[in-house]
């Protein structure tokens, strides 16, 4: 039978459900690639790959996709990985350079900044001084590892799954196993066997992190994500996703 195309993020918080893919047998049944965020998206868009870890907003450029997980990339609270850096209130910033690396966050920050904080300031996309503004009205919103021990450095960080969860109540899914094609219940089965894996041997995984002394790993991959995908998570991701088809 020919072998699934995987495509899953590169950053840490995948790092569990690789090491479950890696050390069971579904690895001799796939085809696995690791990519940027937005990059994972392309590829399943592009019928490149049949299953993504991709971020939600992208489903909204497919014409068929389904979740094909139990488990996510989500949180239920503060999730120190997904920021708006500024060096002003976020009322008072008068543009924000997006994330080049994400379509999900990017698409949070713009729908917080619509419905919950009520700003409009100019988007900018691959801005040339991207994450280093020239001016302090310029906001960024980042992701991933390159924010780890970032939050010392600016005077007004708001974390993006924190904002959401105060703003509607629910957790949030950053990112979720989808195909763009039906995929068979057994195959579905032992992936999802796989994963869980990987997260029952999160220990060993951090384990092998290379230390830093600015970043909580543990914390991190134990605590700050949440891996479940719940039925509150999917409530919150179909309404992220109408959320997006509003914005303006």
């Amino acid at each position: 039978m020919k072998n699934i195309r995987i495509s899953a993020v590169s950053y840490t918080n995948t790092q569990p459900f690789i090491y479950g893919i890696n050390h069971t047998d579904i690895i001799n049944k796939i085809d696995l690639s690791l990519d940027i965020p937005a990059d994972c998206a392309q590829k399943l868009i592009d019928d490149k790959v049949d299953i993504g870890l991709i971020p939600v907003a992208a489903t909204i450029n497919m014409p068929y996709w389904e979740i094909v997980s139990d488990y996510c990339i989500g949180a239920e609270g503060p999730v120190n990985s997904v920021f708006i850096f500024s060096k002003l209130p976020i009322t008072e910033v008068t543009s924000i350079q997006l994330d080049p690396e994400s379509r999900s966050s990017n698409n949070l920050a713009r729908v917080l900044m619509q419905n919950y904080w009520k700003v409009a300031p100019q988007q900018l996309v691959n801005a040339s001084d991207y994450a280093n503004p020239a001016d302090e009205q310029t906001a960024f919103v980042q992701i991933g590892d390159r924010t780890f021990g970032k939050k010392e450095q600016y005077p007004y960080v708001y974390d993006l799954a924190e904002e959401w969860i105060k703003f509607t109540g629910l957790p949030f899914v950053f990112a979720a196993w989808i195909a763009n094609k039906p995929i068979s219940k057994e195959f579905t089965e032992e992936f999802n066997t796989s994963l869980k894996y990987g997260l029952d041997h999160r220990e060993v995984v951090i384990d092998r992190l290379p230390a830093r002394d600015d970043f909580d790993y543990r914390d991190y991959l134990l605590h700050k994500l949440d891996f479940l995908l719940t039925d509150k998570k999917r409530e919150a991701l179909n309404l992220f996703l109408n959320y997006i088809k509003k914005l303006h």
